[in-house]
């Protein structure tokens, strides 16, 4: 392994370990991004550690953007099984209208669908 490489793959892992400890809900998703992005920083001229913290960003922006559609899916199926006039029911259309404010396409197709009025 060439020292180039060797420093690149050092940098590039304190750096995933730094978001782990920053952010640990979202590590996954920074670490993967980072991970490829240093391949592909590193196969595009020797740019590891730009890739890697290029990665992280949107590997991080990737797993809000997934995990927001899973708790928009999980509050619209619990929007539908709770009773008429519930008081669930209108915590679950108020966490659906604050993801759909947030452009969360699962919340705001449904928002529309239904004609909710949210405000």
């Amino acid at each position: 392994m060439t020292k180039s490489i060797r420093s690149a793959l050092l940098i590039a892992g304190s750096f995933a370990a730094l978001a782990v400890t920053a952010l640990p809900a979202h590590a996954v998703g920074c670490l993967s991004g980072a991970a490829a992005g240093a391949v592909a920083g590193h196969v595009a001229g020797g740019h590891a550690v730009i890739g890697a913290a290029g990665g992280c960003v949107v590997g991080h922006e990737l797993a809000v953007k997934k995990e927001r559609e899973a708790e928009a899916n999980k509050l619209i199926a619990d929007y539908e099984t709770a009773p008429e006039g519930s008081p669930q029911r209108s915590r679950d259309l108020a966490g659906i209208s604050r993801l759909s404010r947030k452009d969360v396409p699962v919340a705001v197709k449904w928002i529309q669908q239904h004609n909710v009025n949210t405000h």
